[in-house]
């Protein structure tokens, strides 16, 4: 089995701009992906979500079949790279996990995540994270 590798929201937007064969995979709620914003490009694939708080039963699987489609010239396990992004990093190493069980090789997460860690106040935002950054992002 590979092992995840770890980038920072700046090296995850560098990858993705010098890797054709990358996908971004916001593993976020809906909620989460809808409102509080999601870097722009990436696509929404819950590991959690909403109403149940139940990890997708199917989040493998949908994973499979975006890489399928999208870079339908390489093998998606071996040669398409997946970085995964949360709010702070944890869930996606949760998600990352099942998918290096599963035989993809290329699996990264984005360790500050979209939001980043609470400061002393409890805010997301301030510390780290996509956002804090200046990374490309958007929201319905």
């Amino acid at each position: 089995m590979h092992e995840l590798h770890d980038l920072n929201p700046k090296a995850a937007y560098a990858w993705l701009q010098e890797n054709p064969n990358s996908a971004l995979i916001d593993i976020r709620s809906s909620m989460e992906y809808l409102f509080v914003g999601h870097p722009v490009g990436s696509t929404h694939i819950a590991w959690i979500d909403e109403p149940d708080w139940e990890v997708n039963p199917t989040f493998v699987a949908e994973v499979q079949r975006l890489l399928e489609g999208r870079f339908k010239h390489v093998d998606a396990h071996k040669e398409a790279s997946v970085i995964l992004i949360c709010r702070s990093g944890k869930r996606s190493r949760e998600a990352a996990a099942a998918l290096l069980e599963a035989g993809f090789q290329k699996v990264m997460h984005v360790d500050e995540g979209f939001e980043g860690e609470r400061d002393e106040h409890h805010h997301r935002g301030t510390l780290g994270g996509w956002r804090f950054h200046g990374l490309p992002w958007e929201q319905c």
